[in-house]
């Protein structure tokens, strides 16, 4: 093991890993969800239009998120592509740089905190985890956020066992046993505390100075010392913080009239704070029950470590972690909207603690109740497995024999951490995790998910449209999903069937693609305009943002 974490080779290792996660299906992908559509659209429209400040999805303001992760998008886009490619891979380049960050600091922090062999492991824990693979291959800002908080969290959570180390060691008190070496960070470690904290607000609002409040307040709580605080220079940081966010703010208040800061707090901070937004609700304690797949391979370990992880509690280090995870993890679960990856923030400090409890061997791993865990957990690989095989089959071009390959492989990979951690070796075990993400993740979303015709409607609705090509904008009936307009432009309308019909009559050489649902309609005002339809052909499969069939047919208007 010490050769795994002497000097720089941790940090090429970690590299590597992230290498072989993240960048399989980074550019085959077609666009995944409503939200990176969204994303990717809103940037282009800033690199059509040069208004960096306000943030459009077609002719709607998108009062969602601060310009942040827009702009790093915008960046990497202008560099390398631009505005009026399809390529989706420079939008998310900056969540996978973003989440290979993330573990990278992840290993630095820990091992400052828990030394190298448990820094290492938990950084392969939190870089294997389905979560954060998922969101590197988004263009959204939850990676990006991810790096945000493990930036500010590790600062901070350092921060406080320095200073309350030096507390016991002078006489101070309280905390319990478990001082450690590490040393207060210098006057530059701080303003990047600080520094980060603006820069998270950018990227997603309060999302990180509250989860950075509850850990301060959880540990003051629990110390009954607030002393370690005054560290963190907390009123001229909170000023630097905010020479930071606040003059976006004021611009964009400006330039909307107040209409920005006052839809993102009414129209989607407060609806997800007080209620189910947009029909994503879920019992308290979902995020646990999910917390098997999200955390997925680490979970393996998860539940047994967490077991043992509040009698390590007067460990500085072990306090600091769980100040970190609990109450942040507490809040997601109270906030009626939930979204799995809510709770990735809170990954990091779980991964560190399951890497230090599985390479000091904690006798919580060997227990019967985590043995029959360990079986129970194999569910999960064997599932993915079964989803290389199938998947192409019912939504994608039938059986292929190479994902025989790619399943054996996964289900091998998963096997052995199980085995290993049966037989009582849990820090082999944690080390390979890495194998079934490295297993699963490249078959699946570089080998299986691209070919999957049936759910990229969008993707297969607008090669359509290239081929047969459209003279003017298109228009969309009946199918509103932002992928299609990311693929066919920002002037594509949306609208209904009768609306596609007299676009068609206004732009004769255009194209509509018109949903079942509104075929109808479509052909009713196109009779009733004297004009008739004529089809180029027709996309079938399930709309997954709504988990409805859908038939999206290419229509034209026949000529003389």
């Amino acid at each position: 093991m010490h050769r795994l974490t002497g000097g720089f080779r941790p940090y090429l290792l970690l590299s590597l890993l992230c290498l072989v996660l993240y960048v399989p299906g980074l550019a085959s992908l077609p666009p995944l969800d409503r939200d990176e559509s969204r994303f990717m659209q809103a940037t282009r429209q800033m690199l059509e239009t040069g208004d960096f400040i306000r943030i459009q999805f077609q002719d709607e303001m998108r009062a969602k998120k601060p310009a942040g992760a827009y702009w790093l998008q915008a960046l990497s886009v202008d560099l390398l592509s631009h505005p009026a490619s399809t390529q989706a891979w420079p939008y998310r380049l900056p969540s996978l740089l973003a989440a290979w960050a993330a573990v990278l600091m992840t290993f630095a922090f820990g091992r400052s905190l828990l030394g190298e062999r448990p820094a290492l492991v938990g950084a392969v824990v939190l870089a294997s985890t389905l979560m954060l693979t998922l969101e590197a291959h988004q263009a959204k800002s939850d990676a990006i956020l991810l790096a945000c908080a493990v930036a500010a969290q590790g600062i901070l959570v350092r921060i406080y066992v320095a200073a309350r180390a030096r507390d016991m060691a002078g006489g101070g008190g309280g905390g319990g046993g478990g001082a450690s070496p590490v040393a207060m960070p210098g006057t530059m470690e701080k303003l990047a505390f600080w520094l980060v904290q603006g820069i998270a607000i950018l990227v997603k609002g309060p999302v990180v100075p509250v989860i950075s409040l509850l850990t301060i307040a959880a540990l003051s709580i629990a110390d009954r010392n607030v002393r370690w605080i005054n560290a963190l220079k907390p009123i001229l940081g909170s000023a630097v913080a905010a020479a930071v966010a606040v003059p976006w703010f004021a611009a964009v208040s400006q330039a909307t009239g107040g209409a920005f800061v006052g839809e993102a707090v009414q129209g989607d901070l407060l609806p997800k704070l007080l209620g189910a937004h947009e029909s994503h609700g879920g019992f308290p304690g979902l995020y646990l029950v999910l917390a098997t797949l999200t955390f997925w391979p680490g979970s393996l370990l998860l539940w047994p470590a967490l077991a043992g992880a509040w009698g390590q509690r007067r460990r500085l280090a072990f306090r600091a972690l769980l100040a970190w995870a609990v109450p942040a993890w507490l809040m997601f679960e109270l906030i009626p909207t939930k979204l799995p990856h809510y709770v990735l923030p809170a990954f990091p400090a779980l991964a560190l603690m399951v890497g230090a409890l599985a390479t000091e061997g904690l006798e919580a791993f060997h227990r019967r109740a985590a043995r029959v865990w360990y079986g129970t957990w194999c569910a999960v690989g064997l599932a993915l497995a079964a989803a290389a095989v199938l998947l192409p089959i019912r939504f994608g071009s039938g059986f292929d024999a190479g994902t025989l390959a790619a399943a054996a492989g996964i289900v091998l990979a998963t096997l052995l951490p199980a085995v290993l951690a049966w037989t009582g070796r849990p820090a082999l075990a944690a080390l390979a995790l890495a194998l079934p993400a490295a297993a699963a993740y490249p078959a699946l979303l570089a080998g299986v998910a691209p070919g999957l015709d049936r759910l990229a409607l969008s993707r297969e609705a607008a090669a359509m449209v290239r081929i047969v090509g459209s003279d003017g904008p298109v228009a969309a009936a009946g199918y509103s999903e932002p992928s299609l307009v990311f693929l066919l432009g920002t002037d594509t309308r949306i609208t209904g069937g009768s609306g596609a019909a007299g676009h068609l009559a206004a732009h004769p050489k255009a194209l509509a693609v018109v949903a079942a649902t509104e075929d109808a309609a479509f052909r009713a005002a196109m009779a009733a305009a004297g004009l008739e339809p004529e089809a180029f052909g027709s996309v079938d499969g399930l709309n997954y943002s709504r988990g409805k069939p859908t038939t999206l047919t290419v229509y034209g208007r026949k000529l003389p």
